[in-house]
């Protein structure tokens, strides 16, 4: 025990004698040493005695697709600390292929009573859903806020970046980098997010480069958010004679470069690549990839803060809180290829390759 006492107390920066006091519940503690030992014990991985475990002010649900994109566990991170801060109880409900959809576990967290919940790119981003099961929800008295998507049909609060802004900030990034060919590597159709970045990457290409509507349309190819879906995408842009790819998701631009990689072409020498999300670890592939953030600590945070608000009885009003990302510049954008490399790409009907 002593030896633990002494990690504890290390850990937290206090004396050995303070943390017997918290562990024993004895008075005369300030509530942030108290709070420190308390997060010293979870660091170290050791259990906290029973008298010291928070009581919970209810269950808060969580509902957001696959865990394989690492942008997902990143904001399951952040909003279930939040709730943890608050007192609540967060629990994370994942959607997998073939496993349970988002109506049986919003039933599932309904039936065991939860407080709220928070739907991460759930069904409100698709524009073919009904959306009438939140209608539904909401009926039941169920306080909920909708985090990447937008409906208008929905009465309730969205949390969402701004991806039309997004994509200025990578567009113009690669134009002042001297790229002519830029092409896009988006999700399906059917996704606000993706409407949303398709008519932010149309107005900037047609301002800064004065493509015409078709000729912007042609650099935009639709795949899944996966890795192989980006190397499909890039693959298929390459052959159109894009010098750089502008990816709807990190996991897409990792399958970027493998698809250059796989044509034997340097990134970024030969081709650069633009991820969106800036997931965690993305800081240090090879090369380290220029990225889009989003800011997920201030999203994760009001998201949370809304459905408190709601909770609490204040209705949040139907609205969308909308949050600027930023550009990270790293090692997989670089100079566009001069004339003699634009001049081997197949030309383009209307295109601004050098002749």
């Amino acid at each position: 025990m002593t030896a633990r006492l002494a990690d504890i107390a290390t850990q937290a920066g206090v004396s050995e004698a303070t943390v017997s006091r918290v562990l024993n519940g004895k008075p005369g503690v300030a509530a942030a040493t108290r709070e420190s030992v308390l997060a010293a014990l979870d660091v170290l991985g050791y259990e906290r005695p029973v008298r010291l475990r928070r009581r919970s002010a209810g269950l808060v649900g969580l509902i957001t697709p696959e865990l394989e994109n690492p942008i997902f566990p990143a904001l399951a991170q952040v909003i279930g600390q939040a709730l943890t801060r608050q007192g609540y109880t967060p629990v994370l409900a994942t959607q997998t292929p073939g496993g349970s959809t988002e109506d049986e576990l919003t039933e599932m967290l309904v039936d065991r009573g939860v407080s709220g919940i928070i739907f991460v790119s759930g069904l409100h981003a698709d524009t073919s859903a009904d959306m009438q099961r939140y209608e539904q929800l909401r009926a039941q008295g169920v306080p909920f806020v909708l985090v990447n998507g937008f409906s208008p049909k929905v009465q309730a609060p969205f949390i969402s970046p701004d991806d039309r802004a997004a994509m200025r900030l990578a567009v113009t990034h690669l134009v002042s980098l001297g790229h002519t060919r830029i092409g896009l590597a988006v999700g399906p159709k059917r996704f606000v997010p993706v409407v949303r970045k398709i008519e932010g990457f149309h107005a900037t290409m047609q301002e800064q480069l004065n493509l015409t509507p078709d000729e912007v349309e042609d650099l935009i190819q639709h795949s899944l958010y996966t890795l192989e879906g980006g190397q499909a995408a890039a693959s298929a842009l390459m052959e159109r004679g894009c010098t750089a790819v502008v990816c709807a998701s990190d996991m897409m631009a990792l399958g970027a470069i493998r698809a250059a990689r796989r044509l034997s072409k340097d990134v970024p020498r030969d081709l650069s690549v633009v991820g969106y999300d800036d997931s965690p670890l993305i800081a240090f592939t090879d090369p380290p990839l220029t990225t889009i953030r989003q800011p997920v600590t201030a999203m994760g945070q009001a998201a949370v803060r809304t459905l408190l608000e709601e909770i609490g009885g204040t209705p949040a009003p139907h609205s969308e809180f909308v949050f600027m990302p930023e550009l990270v510049v790293r090692g997989s954008t670089a100079a566009g290829p001069g004339p003699d490399a634009a001049s081997a790409a197949p030309p383009v009907q209307g295109s601004h390759a050098h002749p």
